[in-house]
């Protein structure tokens, strides 16, 4: 480089410092060859100048929070064996309650509940293929997705009214996937639901792809979905019957709205193999806490839904079977073949609604009835 062009010192409102271009000009002017100093970067600009360089999003921007950081009891399954609601159907005397005498102590929906521990069906009360859910207190529960009530929306926790509604459809939306879409219940992968979840929370959606891929005890996809084994077992008709609560509300801080979710999902089912009859009942309950945030506060994708929380329970489910992501419904001959499930303990029902799963114990149990 010649010995003017060095001299050229740049324009004034450089950033350019006066011993860094004092040293370039000695350097060159020594014959050794240099480049003239670049000129640095926004950030180092800003450190230069004794400042922080600005953040990539809004002051006060955080990420949504993570499930598992939430509540360490923040996803559980409960699993209850048939083998009880097994001895029941096949005839075992019980006490009945008429449902219309007790309701939903949760609200939202203005619906009976049958919720009365013990209560079972006699023998004239067995399902069957034409009545599949003959003898359970879901035979007057709504059909699949119109069991699932929106509530109408307000502007909350700085939401507007067309976000709330938004985010109250989504979660219906993934309820019916998780829950009632055919292809889910058969096992297949729940594409639909997966992409309503925010793919911004790891410990949400990213916990859930994870565990479709590879279930286990402590990664189990039936923390949202229902699914089961087709080799095992195919749906009992068409109708999976519903009932359950929809509410939402601000969340616990600055942009974010939260919505709770609360269904009971009763699948009859019978055994894949050909000429099968006998039907069998699974009884899944699921409370969900799901949260809309605001971009401009969190980290979060417009519109997508955040999971805080997640309980699950499954009445006549084999607790002995391994954590394969498949829901493993117990017959009436699996019983009198001297499986029992694996079910210890104090039995349970199933369509009792008055206690929050969070409340229920984690063992598993036998139920009263399906």
């Amino acid at each position: 480089m010649g010995r003017g062009a060095a001299e050229e010192r740049p324009e004034d409102g450089s950033s350019v410092s006066d011993e860094e271009w004092a040293r370039f000009l000695r350097e060159a002017g020594e014959g050794h060859g240099v480049d003239a100093p670049k000129e640095p970067s926004a950030d180092e600009r800003e450190r230069r100048a004794g400042r922080t360089a600005r953040p990539a999003h809004p002051e006060g921007w955080r990420t949504g929070p993570a499930w598992r950081e939430l509540d360490g009891r923040a996803t559980r399954r409960r699993r209850w064996t048939g083998a009880l609601g097994v001895l029941l159907a096949a005839g075992l005397v019980v006490v009945a309650v008429r449902p219309e005498l007790v309701t939903d102590r949760f609200g939202g929906t203005g619906h009976a509940e049958a919720t009365a521990p013990l209560a079972g069906a006699g023998a004239g009360d067995v399902p069957t293929l034409k009545e599949p859910f003959r003898g359970s207190p879901a035979a007057g529960w709504a059909d699949g997705a119109d069991g699932i009530e929106v509530p109408g929306a307000e502007a909350v926790a700085g939401m507007t009214r067309q976000q709330v509604a938004q985010a109250l459809d989504n979660t219906k939306k993934l309820l019916v996937a998780a829950n009632l879409d055919p292809a889910t219940l058969r096992g297949e992968h729940p594409r639909a639901a997966l992409d309503l979840l925010d793919p911004l929370q790891p410990s949400g959606r990213g916990a859930l792809e994870k565990a479709l891929a590879d279930p286990g005890p402590d990664s189990d996809p039936l923390w949202l979905f229902s699914r089961f084994d087709r080799s095992e077992v195919v749906p009992a008709g068409d109708v999976v019957k519903v009932r359950g609560t929809l509410t939402y509300g601000k969340g616990e801080r600055a942009g974010e709205m939260r919505v709770h979710a609360d269904y009971t999902f009763v699948y009859p089912v019978v055994k894949a193999a050909p000429g099968s009859t006998e039907v069998a009942r699974t009884v899944v309950r699921r409370q969900m806490t799901l949260a809309l945030h605001d971009p401009g506060t969190f980290r979060a994708t417009p519109g997508k839904l955040s999971v805080l929380r997640m309980d699950e329970s499954a009445g006549n489910d084999d607790c002995s079977r391994a954590h394969d992501g498949f829901l493993h419904p117990q017959f009436t001959s699996d019983h009198l073949a001297g499986e029992d499930g694996g079910g210890t303990g104090k039995a349970f029902d199933p369509y009792d609604r008055t206690r929050p799963l969070a409340e229920q114990p984690d063992w598993c149990g036998t139920v009263s009835r399906t």
